[in-house]
């Protein structure tokens, strides 16, 4: 049977696709597809769609990377086969430094995502010099000190692990896509995003061109507004009933 072009099942094989290629050219490690199998079932529990509380979580990021004074975006494997070209209209947006950051880190994957990351004209960052976050014991240790190490704000996207309460321990404000309500990085992020990136980054950039237009103040206020905490726990009690 044939699937339409805007079904979500649809956008999911071609999600495979993309990661497929990634791992072919050793962009994406083979952990890299586990985890985003993972994301797939939460994703299949949410509907395969944006849901309410993803909406109010996205415009509380934009206003907090509208308001950074040194917004950085992490990105790894999986994200640069998924979504490079939407990673980099969003770094435009507004603006904010690229830096590459690997769990399974090797000169050969840097090289190949700072590549991935050039046919779109960018030069990222973290592929390096580097200094390490302090505490952290995984090779995410290693950050630019251009770039996250020097950053207010860092959005990072399809993790796995403790890097998120590290950065908060330095200081920083940390956003999240996360897919899973209950992993440590979306309960330790200070704004968490449980959406498809696919569908999360070209909703931000969205978001932080709207929120330039009505200024810091009403960012601020959005932010003062925001509870990350309750809306992780209305997005795990949706996945529990099957509303999504």
């Amino acid at each position: 049977m044939k699937i339409p072009k805007n079904h979500p099942r649809r956008k999911s094989l071609e999600e495979r696709a993309r990661l497929e290629r990634g791992f072919e050219k050793g962009v994406v490690a083979k952990a890299g597809l586990i985890a985003h199998g993972r994301g797939e079932a939460f994703d299949y529990l949410l509907g395969e769609c944006t849901v309410p509380e993803a909406k109010k979580q996205v415009e509380a990021a934009a206003a907090m990377l509208v308001l950074a004074k040194r917004p950085v975006i992490s990105v790894n494997g999986n994200t640069t086969a998924l979504c490079a070209k939407e990673i980099v209209e969003l770094a435009k947006a507004i603006p904010a430094e690229i830096e590459v950051n690997l769990f399974y880190r090797t000169k050969k994957r840097l090289r190949l995502i700072e590549k991935e990351f050039g046919k779109f004209g960018v030069k990222i960052l973290g592929t390096r010099r580097t200094q390490k976050v302090p505490g952290l014991r995984s090779m995410r240790q290693h950050v630019d000190p251009r770039g996250i190490w020097a950053a207010d704000v860092v959005l990072v996207m399809l993790e796995d692990g403790d890097r998120t309460e590290f950065l908060r321990r330095m200081g920083k404000k940390v956003i999240a896509v996360d897919l899973n309500p209950l992993s440590r990085t979306a309960r330790k992020a200070d704004v968490t995003i449980v959406d498809n990136v696919t569908r999360a980054l070209p909703a931000l950039a969205k978001n932080v061109k709207r929120m330039k237009v009505l200024g810091l103040r009403v960012a601020q206020e959005t932010l003062n507004k925001y509870n990350n905490e309750d809306l992780l726990h209305k997005a795990w009690m949706r996945i529990r009933k099957g509303t999504g």
